[in-house]
């Protein structure tokens, strides 16, 4: 699912790196062709059921690599 909101794929590396790795640097090919470089999710028809977004993208990802490291941790993980 989606929360509907806008979002160009170097805000959503910035994201990730700024969670992994906030040091990391991001070097984007430029010689490659761009793709969609916007993503956004339509979710008008969850929204239609009463469905709204509780979790922003941010707080998502961060609650899933918190869980990712803890599960590493204890040994947990199945790759």
């Amino acid at each position: 699912m989606g929360t509907g909101v806008d979002l160009t794929i170097r805000e959503l590396a910035e994201t990730v790196r700024d969670l992994v790795h906030p040091e990391a640097e991001l070097v984007f090919d430029t010689s490659r062709p761009d793709g969609m470089p916007r993503k956004v999710l339509d979710v008008s028809r969850l929204t239609d059921l009463g469905w709204t977004a509780t979790t922003s993208l941010a707080e998502g990802l961060a609650d899933t690599y918190r869980w990712y490291l803890e599960a590493a941790e204890r040994g947990v993980l199945r790759l």
